[in-house]
């Protein structure tokens, strides 16, 4: 499976289970630690953990192996190695604005290439 299929498959399972405000983000280009990373808000601290449950519960049996978790009610990080993803409820999303620091990251890096 293509990096962009894994993706796709991310953001389905993620949309299926009621994630709202799904991103994508291509680091391809970027000094980063992932080439994609995914940004999906939660409804609450529960949802935040089914969410990311439904991910390792539907992805493990396709070969996806979880590298790294860190888990709170409010925000869960998973590392999948080349992709990142983030489930966060609203408020910390907006709180902590990952979407900025990434479009930072890849309008920098534009602008070396140039």
């Amino acid at each position: 499976m293509t990096l962009d299929q894994r993706i796709e498959r991310i953001v389905a399972i993620l949309d299926d289970k009621k994630a709202e405000e799904i991103e994508v983000f291509n680091l391809d280009n970027a000094d980063y630690v992932a080439k994609r990373v995914v940004i999906a808000n939660s409804l609450n601290g529960k949802h935040t953990k089914a969410l990311y449950d439904h991910l390792k519960r539907e992805l493990k049996p396709e070969g996806e192996e979880f590298l790294a978790t860190d888990e709170t009610d409010e925000w869960t990080v998973a590392d999948l190695g080349d992709i990142l993803i983030h489930i966060m409820i609203p408020e910390y999303r907006q709180r902590y604005s990952l979407e900025q620091f990434l479009n930072e990251l890849i309008e920098n890096q534009k602008k070396e290439e140039a």
